[in-house]
């Protein structure tokens, strides 16, 4: 093989990461990788939160917890809280948990109670009293099991994102990655419409075989040079707006992030070593930026607070195709779904995990770009489908917003036929196996969202269980995630430990 010239327009978390990545996994290639990046666009560092992927990226380029989690004021994730996304008695909040191993014993009775309750048998059907990870973050404990306890627990991160990303960018350079601090004027394209080179202040040109836009919701490369349409998914996620504020940290420290529908969106709640990261990811057709940041603030109880607020606007949707001729789009660059699942990294890295198997596959040629589009745009509308669902099974009614989500039938039919098996009281898996859409969200996410939100017949309609329906005594459940917890340490003392 010929030598090869990465070019990766872009630093940030996104950059960085596709730079460590590509860098690692070709480290015995003659592939040289560069960074394009412009000193005058500053970091600016938010509260993000990670799904248990992110972990597996970190431990491939081999960096431990204990050298990133510090830097970076990172905590400990183990799952999603959403609150008052229903208002159903007895549901109106519930937890996504990261699956666990100890999970294979109970799990089985939560899909039990489920199925039975949905035929209209008054069983225990909330999810959170069937999952470990329900259990810690609610003790506020973190997932780092004691050495007696030999079982796989899954778990996620939460940490400022631009500290990471200056971490990623050390890193990356230990690999070889070339780092070039220029700003981008132009682009140089072949005959044949391939990219040949960006031209940079100073008429510098920073020439390239593979090109990665990794340059934000401007789309430098993609949308702007090369003129790839962009789909947006506005008619089915509304959400195009968002209100940063940060608040102090308390002396107990959170292990998950929480989700709170508000009367416009949701408000996020993030907690860092040294903060707490907040946001309200909001609709402005149904309220303004003011509104928003008040509704926020009063939330908050920073209404007489002088700290000062951050206003983001997002575009929802994915570019038609993500690999275009010669160029790579991976981050906001390639589209964007609100971060109410923090599925924001994992479409990174899921994308230049893909773009690298692709571009093997094809002989480090462009011949494979067809497989990579159909992966990653499938991906994108399996994951717009989960967040979607979020919406349409909303049971709010205090606000045209929550009550147009409702009432929008502007769904798939993949989705449409997964709400429908579900309360006609069919087996989900088997409808989730039969689409192959397991594979993005699993059964458990799915039964969790919706037998969450209490998608279930109401009360009065529910009859006592007979000894064939009430399989699972849930107190002995209950005892035995309790025993299992207590192999976890406090979520505060397992920082303490990581950071030393």
């Amino acid at each position: 093989m010929s030598s090869r010239k990465i070019v990766i327009l872009g630093g940030g978390t996104a950059g960085w990461m596709a730079a460590n990545l590509i860098a690692k996994s070709w480290c015995d290639k003659d592939i040289h990788v560069g960074v394009v990046e412009s000193p005058d666009i500053g970091i600016i560092g938010v509260g993000e939160g990670s799904t248990p992927q992110f972990k597996a990226f970190m431990d491939f380029i081999e960096v431990p917890e204990s050298q990133w989690m510090p830097k970076c004021n990172a905590t400990y994730k183990n799952g999603i809280r959403f609150v008052n996304w229903s208002t159903r008695a007895g549901f109106e909040q519930y937890s996504h948990p990261f699956p666990a191993q100890p999970d294979d014993y109970s799990a089985p009775a939560f899909f039990h109670n489920s199925f039975v309750r949905r035929k209209g048998i008054d069983l225990e059907g909330h999810p959170d009293p069937f999952f470990l990870a329900t259990y810690l973050a609610e003790h506020a404990k973190a997932p780092i099991a004691a050495e007696s306890f030999p079982f796989e627990i899954n778990y996620g991160y939460h940490f400022d994102s631009g500290k990471l990303g200056m971490l990623l960018a050390e890193k990356a350079r230990e690999f070889g990655v070339e780092h070039i601090q220029a700003c981008v004027q132009d682009v140089r394209k072949n005959t044949d419409g391939t990219i040949a080179a960006l031209i940079c202040d100073k008429s510098r040109e920073v020439c390239g075989d593979i090109f990665i836009d990794c340059s934000g919701f401007s789309s430098l490369l993609m949308q702007q040079h090369l003129q790839v349409g962009f789909e947006s998914f506005e008619n089915n996620l509304f959400n195009d707006s968002a209100v940063v504020l940060p608040t102090e940290q308390g002396e107990s420290i959170a292990s998950e992030t929480v989700s709170v529908a508000r009367k416009y969106g949701w408000s996020w709640h993030i907690p860092l070593t040294n903060r707490i990261g907040n946001g309200y990811v909001y609709s402005s057709k149904y309220c303004n930026k003011d509104q928003a940041e008040t509704e926020l603030r009063a939330a908050l109880g920073l209404l007489d607070s002088e700290v000062e607020a951050r206003h983001l606007s997002m575009k929802v949707g994915q570019v038609k195709e993500h690999w275009h001729k010669n160029c790579v789009a991976i981050g906001l660059s390639q589209g964007f779904i609100e971060p109410l699942e923090a599925t924001a990294l994992h479409i990174v890295q899921e994308t230049v995990q893909s773009f690298i198997e692709c571009y093997q596959e094809g002989e480090f040629t462009c011949q494979k770009q067809g497989k990579h589009n159909q992966m990653m745009s499938q991906r994108y509308q399996a994951i717009r489908d989960y967040i979607v669902a979020h919406y349409r099974v909303n049971s709010r009614t205090d606000t045209n917003y929550w009550r147009d989500n409702a009432n929008n039938n502007s769904i798939s039919r993949s989705l449409f036929n997964v709400l429908n098996v579900w309360v006609q009281g069919k087996n989900l898996s088997d409808e989730l196996d039969r689409q192959d859409i397991d594979k993005y969200y699993p059964s458990v996410s799915w039964h969790c969202l919706l037998a969450g939100y209490g998608i279930y017949p109401e009360q009065h309609q529910l009859v006592a269980g007979n000894e064939s329906a009430n399989v699972h005594d849930i107190n002995k459940i209950r005892e035995y995630i309790r025993r299992c917890g207590l192999n976890f340490p406090d979520h505060s003392v397992q920082l303490a430990r990581s950071s030393v």
